[in-house]
């Protein structure tokens, strides 16, 4: 079968059109699974009857939030690639090109002003921590979210274990006029207490009920619950997991540069075929 010649030969790679359809068509999956499981998660909790107060909860982290808007930032950025490649359509691979640019931009800014001013990161992150345990049995969500992060760092609280002393229902002395409101006062959720080796032991739910109490020894206290406080802890698990996290942010701007090389060099490809194709048909 005789070549075809340079004329009659596109000037788009099909291999690098199809390989940026594929992947971006990953990435738009994964972006409507993350919305889908966001709205389900609102579902579930009648929020979408009352957006306000979902979305007005100002220093307070609503997990379903937070995926449907990642969820629609990777849709968006799958479904310009996927389709922009498909349909060689430029405005759209250079929308990518230019929303996964200031992403990548935003990442490396925000890395650098971390490290410079990391104290100040640290506090606003022990605060942010702190509003959120507030509202700690508010949200069935959150609950489980801080719940998680205290049981994996094996951390309690933000700064300390005190910080629970925010949340009215393990508050050591309540409110003028108001009773304790719960058993839990003076107290710590489960999730800080330190838990057996033995996969078989079972569990005492109420292990971190009153443990703040002044007449508590402090002996006592460490033995029962993890006293570190969550940033701190985060920090040391960031120093013993340095390389793994190196890893990760090395491969996520690895993966966002290719991207955007991708697409320029596929756009370039589609503005030679455009002006082959003038050049071969003049009058049109």
């Amino acid at each position: 079968m005789p070549f075809r010649n340079r004329e009659e030969r596109s000037e788009v790679s099909c291999c690098m059109k199809y390989f940026m359809f594929g992947f971006n068509v990953i990435f738009w999956l994964i972006g409507g699974a993350f919305i889908g499981v966001g709205l389900w998660a609102w579902w579930e909790k009648a929020a979408l009857t009352n957006l306000a107060e979902a979305t007005l909860s100002t220093g307070s982290l609503d997990p379903a939030t937070l995926f449907i808007i990642v969820g629609a930032i990777i849709f968006i950025l799958g479904f310009s690639g996927c389709v922009g490649a498909l349909r060689e359509n430029i405005c759209l691979l250079k929308f990518f090109c230019v929303f996964l640019g200031v992403i990548f931009l935003a990442e490396v800014t925000a890395g650098v002003l971390g490290f410079v001013y990391k104290d100040w990161v640290r506090d606003k992150l022990a605060t942010y921590i702190q509003n959120n345990i507030t509202v700690y049995r508010d949200d069935p969500d959150l609950q489980d979210v801080i719940d998680g992060v205290q049981s994996a760092l094996q951390c309690c609280g933000g700064g300390s274990y005190e910080d629970w002393d925010k949340n009215e229902y393990f508050r050591c002395v309540p409110n003028p006029g108001v009773r304790a409101v719960s058993a839990e006062a003076c107290g710590v959720p489960v999730s800080c207490c330190r838990l057996s080796d033995d996969p078989t032991a079972v569990v005492n739910n109420q292990c971190g009920y009153g443990i703040r109490d002044k007449d508590i020894q402090m002996s006592e206290v460490t033995d029962t619950i993890h006293t570190t406080g969550c940033v701190e802890a985060f920090e040391l698990w960031v120093t013993d997991n340095l390389v793994w996290v190196a890893g990760v942010c090395i491969g996520v701007a690895v993966l966002q540069i290719v991207g955007i090389c991708f697409a320029s060099n596929l756009i370039s490809d589609i503005k030679a075929q455009r002006a082959k194709w003038y050049r071969t048909h003049p009058s049109r």
